[in-house]
């Protein structure tokens, strides 16, 4: 069904397009496809370098391994010498340690080219802006990073790994004030202007409700193709870390609570329709 097809069937799309966040994976990825100026603001502050510009974005980029294991990043972007991956993760289980080695070592295995030396490969960087507080230590930010036991000196390769805990908030701080950014709904309620026009543009144009919507298509279509290659590995992965979820769960409820089509819903929040039904029939809306 088409953007223009139901009048009714947008305004319950607008309706729970308006309780997004950019701390909700799919529309994070709407919001930076193609937007250097997003990429970069976030890159500057996690990273504290105030001057960097990516020269290139890529949103919901697939990476394979030689035996065809996949891992679909985020964002996936470049700047001279360097590259960036960012990932929303919701739970403990998507971030972890693992995982991270795993993202950062399909990089490197696509960064050089056939010939080229070691020392071509870019500075990399795996970010994990996180629900919750992964690591569970207290801090705002874990920047990760390889050293030699015994004389506690650095071991430069150029990799780094880097935890955002976006549950502490220090709005004195820019990074604070940017998980506040990525935990608002209204583009009103947000510091970082690249960011609220970003949000108000997706959230209160038609233009870019329709380009909302019409992502939302694409990386279900995208999902369906992923899944003719690995069967449902990957829908069974993604339902198990994220179906239970509190915050999942309340934007499900609200989709049903709007008798919203159980199609649409899956679509909109990447989980099963049994699943769904599941949910709906414990809460008594099925």
């Amino acid at each position: 069904m088409g953007w223009d097809e139901k009048a009714e069937w947008r305004q319950k799309f607008l309706r729970v397009l308006a309780g997004f966040r950019l701390l909700d994976d799919d529309f994070m990825t709407a919001a930076f496809q193609d937007n250097l100026e997003c990429v970069d603001l976030v890159l500057q502050i996690i990273l504290d370098k105030p001057q960097l510009k990516a020269t290139k974005v890529t949103t919901q980029d697939t990476l394979k391994n030689l035996q065809g294991r996949s891992v679909r990043l985020d964002i996936h972007a470049f700047a001279d010498g360097q590259e960036f991956n960012i990932e929303i993760q919701r739970s403990g289980k998507g971030a972890a340690e693992r995982r991270a080695r795993y993202n950062s070592s399909l990089m490197d295995a696509n960064a050089l080219l056939a010939g080229e030396d070691y020392d071509k490969l870019p500075e990399s960087y795996v970010i994990f802006i996180t629900e919750t507080d992964v690591l569970a230590k207290g801090l705002p930010l874990y920047v990760v990073e390889r050293v030699v036991k015994g004389i506690n000196e650095d071991f430069v390769d150029g990799s780094h790994i880097i935890y955002v805990n976006s549950s502490m908030m220090d709005e004195d701080t820019p990074l604070g004030k940017l998980m506040h950014d990525f935990r608002c709904t209204q583009a009103d309620d947000m510091y970082y202007d690249v960011l609220a026009e970003r949000v108000r543009y997706l959230k209160e144009t038609e233009e870019g409700a329709r380009n909302m919507c019409e992502a939302m298509e694409m990386l279900t279509n995208e999902a369906e193709m992923r899944g003719m290659e690995r069967g449902m590995e990957r829908g069974m992965e993604r339902g198990m870390e994220q179906g239970m979820e509190q915050g999942k769960t309340a934007v499900i409820l609200g989709m049903l609570k709007e008798k919203l089509p159980l199609e649409m819903i899956a679509k909109v929040s990447d989980i099963s329709m049994d699943k769904i039904r599941e949910i709906g029939k414990m809460h008594h809306l099925l």
